[in-house]
């Protein structure tokens, strides 16, 4: 009987305890937002009960975080159901010689590989992915998708289970994109597009694409943005190519998802996949956005891209491996930046002063170590624009106003600019 009693005694006390603590709990908290001690967090339920959690910093100039949490899907849920329909297979035909077995080569790697055999040419397909950026019939994808441009022909897969002609409007190796035009079938979404300067490692990431082909079409897979600003090499087998700039995510990729879309939490387009790392798991990069945005818009308004020039060709000091770090600042003054080998005499560059054997290292004051970096930066101005050239010459740094033009003078279009 005893212990009984001891029982509810002890349960009553600390239910007391439970009701003290959190009733006084509760008023020294609203003491403390009273006396402006604290900043009150608020909880909200809207009618479609979804959740709105806000996570304050305490900091009166900052913004409170919002995250949204729905009772019935996921963020990838509704990022699938805005996106999925943006998203196209693309399929070409193209005359191969082979050359062996292959692909792209060294750490890094295409999606898919060329194979074939008996030393001749043939034709081979191959399959890739691509994103709808106007509903009119434009898509963006990788260059290498559509073998550069050199294609026999080129098939658009539709959300709805059709298939339409394609054709390759423009395309850049050195950049790796490139836009296909369809015609307008009534029914085609494209997706919005994002900035991709404002991301963030640790933001969130998804990817759709076709990976090892259309069989496993519009496969999506999630994970984070890994790392910003990374720079890779890629080869063909006949030529290697520096990649800068890239964004780094470990949502899964695969074979096929070349030229597909990567989204940001909101269903916006932040990248274009391009490349893998081969001998590791988890390591994807894509183009940012940001990068073919200006070149979407100009082939929407005139059909065409024209991209601007300033008038050398270079080649890369910091590519230049034969060399030590030492041995370049000694002979140029610094190890980073592009060698200019020859200046167009009727280009911008020669009228703005730029001679043989200067360093370019800065365009309008961002640090530009390739011509793929460099390709990267000018995509954004248009023809007749200028732009401030931060040069080291005789180790004495200078800067020029060079005026871009519209012609390519070089015939190797790897080291032109």
């Amino acid at each position: 009987m005893k212990k009984g009693i001891s029982q509810l005694v002890a349960i009553l006390l600390i239910a007391a305890i439970a009701f003290g603590c959190g009733f006084g709990g509760a008023y020294a908290y609203n003491f403390a937002v009273d006396k402006g001690w604290v900043k009150a967090a608020a909880g909200r339920t809207s009618q479609s009960g979804e959740t709105t959690v806000v996570i304050d910093s305490g900091d009166t100039a900052a913004e409170p975080i919002s995250i949204n949490i729905s009772s019935d899907a996921t963020i990838a849920e509704v990022i699938a159901e805005k996106a999925m329909p943006s998203v196209v297979g693309i399929s070409t035909v193209a005359e191969q010689t082979y050359s062996g077995w292959g692909g792209f080569g060294g750490s890094f790697g295409d999606f898919w590989g060329n194979f074939g055999g008996g030393g001749s040419t043939y034709d081979t397909t191959m399959i890739g992915t691509g994103v709808i950026v106007d509903k009119s019939g434009y898509i963006l994808t990788n260059s290498h998708v559509v073998n550069d441009g050199d294609v026999k022909s080129v098939t658009v897969s539709l959300y709805d289970g059709s298939d339409v002609e394609g054709t390759v409007l423009w395309n850049d190796s050195t950049l790796d994109l490139a836009v296909v035009k369809i015609e307008d079938t009534g029914s085609l979404v494209a997706a919005e597009l994002g900035d991709s300067d404002t991301v963030k490692i640790g933001a969130y990431a998804a990817a759709i694409g076709n990976p090892l082909g259309l069989e496993f079409e519009r496969s999506m897979s999630q994970g984070i943005i890994s790392g910003l600003n990374r720079s890779i090499e890629v080869s063909d087998g006949s030529k290697t190519t520096t990649m800068e700039g890239l964004m780094q995510t470990d949502a899964t990729i695969n074979s096929g998802n070349s030229g597909g879309p990567l989204f940001n939490s909101k269903g916006e387009v932040i990248g274009i996949n391009t490349a893998k790392a081969s001998s590791g798991e988890g390591m994807g990069f894509a183009i940012p956005i940001n990068v073919a945005k200006p070149i979407v818009e100009q082939i929407k308004a005139s059909g065409n891209y024209e991209r601007p020039y300033i008038g050398i060709s270079g080649i890369s000091l910091q590519e230049q491996q034969q060399y030590s770090s030492e041995a370049l600042k000694e002979q140029f003054g610094t190890d980073k930046g592009i060698y200019v080998a020859s200046v167009s005499p009727n280009g911008g560059a020669a009228a703005a002063g730029l001679q043989q054997g200067d360093i370019i290292m800065e365009v309008n004051g961002v640090e530009v170590g390739t011509m793929n970096k460099l390709n990267q930066e000018l995509v954004q101005f248009s023809i007749g624009d200028s732009v401030t050239l931060t040069v080291m010459r005789d180790k004495t740094e200078q800067t020029f106003e060079v005026q871009l033009g519209g012609v390519a003078i070089f015939d190797d279009t790897e080291k032109d600019q």
